[in-house]
């Protein structure tokens, strides 16, 4: 069975299990922890975990529910609106709490029913928006197998996520999805300097540009969360969003609330920073 390795742990995430339980364990403590609630999915951020991790983690903790869950629809990867989305195929992926099982059964599925490019583990690409979230899953998700697809920021999006549910329904399978993107990245280093530099800088990307991006993802708009992150460039993977977006409202979710949002101007100041949302969606 082919693996798909780890690419960033040691650096945008421990390399061992018990370095990576600690840190979970100290993100369920942070704030006001995960959210109760019967969450179908959510948005995470994925930069490193001293950056973000925070808010992914409890997000996709959130998601837990007593009804087995029996895969992890992930969509994520910085694409171009010509970009050809993509999706693992079979084998497994390598986190340091052992290996998550590709659901190869709903991805012949989804890949009978669209035209998206299929990767065996070998070819897949070392993505930080899929690999960040990829040890959460397996720490709360144990028996949970994978879909782990990359999605483009234009209208096949919502072709995608309401596919995938569609087909993962015909198997009867209890899923939960979960989107990958950040915000806003802002500053020299991203050749982005809208609002000037200093406080009032990050007062524009927290209360203007990533609010107009966070209201088109919490509206379910998939459409607007395109343009959002196309114009406006508040969000770095909208094909990502939208795809989560249009899978949840095929699940039936109607209602979404704000976990958190931070940047990583708290965590270091710098004239360059980026923005992290987590959201969850749910069905009442």
């Amino acid at each position: 069975m082919e693996i798909k390795k780890m690419a960033f742990a040691g650096s945008w995430y421990p390399v061992g299990a018990s370095e990576c339980e600690a840190s979970i364990q100290g993100f369920l403590k942070e704030k006001s922890g995960p959210f109760k609630g019967n969450f179908l999915g959510g948005i995470v951020p994925h930069a490193g975990w001293y950056y973000s991790g925070s808010i992914a983690c409890r997000v996709i903790a959130s998601l837990k529910s007593d009804d087995t869950i029996d895969t992890i629809l992930l969509f994520g990867a910085h694409m171009h609106k010509e970009s050809e989305p993509f999706i693992l195929t079979q084998g497994a992926i390598e986190t340091p709490f052992g290996e998550i099982e590709v659901d190869g059964q709903l991805v012949d599925k989804i890949c009978a029913g669209i035209n998206i490019r299929q990767r065996s583990p070998l070819n897949f690409p070392d993505e930080n928006t899929l690999e960040l979230q990829y040890p959460f899953i397996k720490y709360f998700y144990p028996d949970a197998k994978i879909v782990a697809c990359g999605v483009a920021p234009s209208f096949f999006a919502s072709i995608i996520g309401s596919t995938a549910v569609e087909e993962a329904r015909n198997l009867s399978k209890n899923i939960r999805v979960i989107g990958s993107t950040d915000m806003t990245h802002y500053g020299p280093d991203f050749g982005f300097t809208r609002a000037g530099t200093g406080k009032k800088a990050v007062e524009w990307v927290k209360n203007e540009n990533d609010k107009s991006a966070i209201e088109a993802m919490m509206g379910m708009d998939e459409s607007n969360i395109i343009a959002q992150g196309l114009e406006n460039k508040n969000m770095c993977c909208p094909g990502a969003a939208a795809a989560t977006t249009a899978a949840l409202k095929k699940l039936g979710a109607v209602k979404a609330v704000e976990l958190d949002y931070a940047t990583s101007f708290e965590k270091s100041a710098s004239d360059s920073f980026v923005g992290y949302a987590g959201i969850l969606y749910a069905v009442s």
